[in-house]
């Protein structure tokens, strides 16, 4: 009998449960895939929480955003993939209505995409949202040239690590920022140049001393709140603010022309990649070559099994972790 992880109620990890449950058909535009694994994402805590902007339909609500597996039955209309292909599962969907917290699961085919074969699911599980979040603000727009420094705040996030190696892939240079000095010389061997310890160093004087002066051309910022002021002051002229998240949940002042001048600063979504076909194609290129190459190469921070999905989501909860936390599925 297939499985899904759903629940009830707001409320803390232990509110997540494995069910069985019945798995029809897929229809127009979808697809049926068996999972092999699921990488796990913050907003997924936020969706259990009622913190996030899409609210969950209680009772029996799913969850999930980004899964690996390979594709079992193909709906009506759909066209580019066939039974048995190996494919990713990529966040351009409200949870609300999909969900990939299982071993067999119905998404849509727009936001399934194909990954070479040769990738493992655990891998593959740990790339689509960090690495496509990525694309988008560092490459897709052609803004980061090989050469420039790039601020990458909470660095020991997935996402930091995709864009540290992101950075690298294109020749640009990652400084990483950490709160404390537990995770700096992780975050060296991630392949940051730099890494700033913000409890111990002052932001903005680290930036001008590793740039020679000048500040990084991108700070890449998914925490949001008053601190952006602060990270604004160590970009160049000309540079570029973008905010990706909001872990903090103090207003955020986004700063202006007037006060830091030609600077450009601006929100950014993952779903301004995932939801535009030809943007999400050329990100699916980008990431597959590198995935190819070994220069893009996600970092998993613990595997769990499916049972124990409270417990993925009570070590992520410990923000402990460097990289990606991924569950598994047996079959």
């Amino acid at each position: 009998m297939p499985k899904a992880v759903l629940f009830d109620g707001f409320g803390g990890p232990e509110v997540l449960r494995v069910r069985e449950v019945e798995i029809a058909d897929p229809s127009s535009g979808e697809l049926r895939i068996r999972v092999d694994a699921i990488g796990l994402n913050r907003a997924e805590i936020m969706f259990r929480t009622g913190a996030y902007f899409d609210k969950p339909n209680f009772p029996g609500s799913g969850l999930g955003y980004e899964a690996a597996g390979v594709v079992e039955a193909v709906g009506p209309g759909v066209t580019g993939f066939t039974v048995g292909d190996t494919v990713g599962v990529v966040p351009a969907f409200q949870q609300s209505r999909y969900g990939t917290y299982g071993d067999h699961v119905i998404v849509p085919a727009a936001a399934t995409v194909h990954r070479p074969a040769s990738v493992p699911a655990e891998r593959a599980a740990a790339v689509w949202m960090a690495y496509l979040t990525v694309y988008g603000a560092l490459v897709e727009d052609g803004f980061t040239r090989p050469g420039d420094h790039v601020l990458i705040t909470a660095a020991s996030s997935s996402v930091g690590i995709a864009a540290i190696q992101t950075a690298r892939h294109i020749g640009a240079i990652p400084i990483a920022t950490t709160r404390t000095a537990a995770k700096k010389r992780q975050l060296l061997d991630a392949g940051a140049a730099h890494v700033i310890v913000t409890d111990d160093e002052d932001l903005v004087t680290a930036v001008k001393e590793f740039t020679g002066g000048s500040g990084v051309r991108l700070a890449f910022d998914p925490i949001a709140g008053p601190g952006v002021e602060e990270i604004a002051w160590g970009i160049a002229p000309g540079g570029r603010l973008v905010v990706y998240g909001k872990l903090d949940p103090r207003p955020t002042p986004l700063p202006n022309a007037q006060s830091y001048p030609a600077l450009t600063t601006r929100t950014y979504t993952l779903f301004e990649v995932t939801t535009d076909p030809q943007r999400l194609a050329r990100g699916v290129a980008f990431v597959n070559a590198g995935l190819t190459s070994g220069s893009l190469n996600p970092l998993i921070d613990r595997v769990f099994d499916l049972e124990d999905i409270a417990e993925a989501h009570q070590h992520m909860e410990t923000n402990t972790q460097i990289g990606k936390i991924v569950v598994t599925v047996r079959h």
